[in-house]
């Protein structure tokens, strides 16, 4: 038996006026989602629980059979890890978002309207680690710019002993809770303090020094040459850094994949933070790195890649990060289009031809990303399942099943948590 878990990452939605009063999901044109959730089981997911709208990192590992707030490292491990920074005992990672604030200090926009490119980032990367901006305090800070306004800061200790993770975010938009984060809606836009979550010498230093840094990044980057350039061409500034979800390297490691559920997997993977999840589950790499200029061959060459790994592993982790974008931008008829793409270009040659005698397929989503909410939710999101063993949900009086929240919600696998969909996925008969 081979199996496949497909996540869709920020699939799940709300209806939209935008989308005929239906959600993106449900409006967009998917014949062979639908055909599969005719062949196969509908339920929907309530990733962690009820209040809780997880980040991706949260809701992958909680689809992976973890707990993501006791098992996981932190998201910024797990990007560092992706990105290949060779963390040591001791060092802290943060995800970093170069962001856009007012001369208030109020944030604008997170993602510097989602127009930074890479090459600006690791300009601005480069930056900020040549100036070292806290070494006086005895540690050296270090920032890896990944993925347009995403990056990682790196603290590595020269002095004064190891430093600590359990401190909170500067991004007011994000709070921590464990190793995990959660999305959160501030009525202060302000970037926050960092504080010491436990009353440790280290989580005391790590707090003060992070702020010194935050605090002279700032002046760094209002005299950078990228703003500079920005500014002429009448582009929002990448002026602030926002830091959250503060982590170190486990110890003892995370257990493996293959220990856990006892057979071996891959992962074809686009962003570091999904990378680095793959990379410390010991799953085998098959990074593809983020989508190219024409988004239907990105998605075919997916496809491809997918389906070779499926004849090659047991189990294979796909993640496509299409519908998430537009969810945070509030454009409904956009996220519709990436999800018909989506259907078109890697569904349709991903599915065609697959052995169902000996193959089995499930198709979710890491978290919920309304268009009308612009961000996270703990809406829940569907799930299909379809292959050996599976039987068939009830047509609909209309023809095929629509793959959608609205048939999701009353599909016979019923309402689950994140970590029961691997369950089912590998030890079929699920639900009657």
């Amino acid at each position: 038996m081979h199996t496949a878990l497909v996540i869709l990452d920020g699939l799940g939605d709300r209806p939209h006026p935008q989308t005929r009063g239906i959600s993106p999901v449900e409006a967009a044109s998917t014949p062979n989602l639908d055909r599969l959730s005719t062949d196969g089981r509908l339920g929907d997911v309530v990733l962690i629980g009820p209040g809780i709208a997880p980040e991706s990192d949260a809701g992958v590992l909680a689809l992976l059979g973890y707990d993501p707030v006791r098992d996981s490292p932190g998201r910024g491990v797990l990007e560092a890890v992706g990105v290949g920074i060779p963390l040591e005992a001791g060092d802290v990672a943060f995800r970093l978002n170069f962001a856009t604030s007012d001369g208030a200090g109020v944030v604008q926009d997170s993602r510097v309207g989602r127009n930074l490119t890479t090459g600006e980032a690791q300009q601005l990367g480069h930056e900020l680690s040549k100036a070292d901006l806290v070494a006086p305090e005895g540690i050296r800070a270090e920032v890896r710019a990944t993925v347009g306004h995403r990056g990682v800061l790196w603290l590595s200790p020269r002095s004064g002993g190891p430093l600590s993770s359990n401190v909170s975010n500067s991004d007011p938009f994000y709070e921590k809770l464990g190793g995990m984060g959660q999305a959160r809606r501030p009525a202060d836009r302000h970037p926050l303090a960092v504080t010491p979550l436990d009353g440790s010498d280290a989580a005391r230093r790590t707090a003060s020094a992070t702020n010194q840094w935050l605090e002279r990044s700032t002046a760094l980057l209002q005299g950078s040459s990228v703003n500079a350039r920005r500014a002429v061409a009448g582009k929002l500034l990448a002026n602030t850094v926002l830091i959250r979800n503060a982590g170190s390297l486990p110890d003892p490691p995370m257990v493996p994949f293959a220990t856990r559920h006892g057979y071996a997997g891959a992962a074809v993977t686009e962003m570091p933070v999904e990378r680095g999840i793959a990379k410390l589950l010991g799953l085998a790499d098959l990074f593809v790195g983020p989508m190219g200029p024409d988004r239907d061959a990105s998605l075919r060459e997916r496809a491809a890649v997918t389906r070779k790994a499926l004849a090659e592993h047991p189990f294979v982790y796909v993640h496509l990060k299409g519908p998430d974008e537009p969810g945070h931008d509030g454009e409904a008829v956009v996220k519709q289009e990436v999800i018909e793409a989506l259907d078109r270009s890697f569904f349709g040659p991903f599915l065609d031809g697959l052995d169902w005698a000996t193959t089995r397929i499930a198709v979710t989503a890491d978290h919920a990303t309304p268009c009308l909410l612009k961000g996270h939710s703990d809406d829940p999101v569907p799930l299909v399942i379809r292959g050996a063993g599976v039987t068939a949900e009830r047509r609909s009086e209309t023809g095929d099943v629509k793959f959608c929240e609205r048939s999701a919600g009353s599909g016979s696998l019923g309402h689950l948590r994140g970590h029961d969909v691997l369950r089912l996925l590998g030890s079929w008969p699920g639900p009657a």
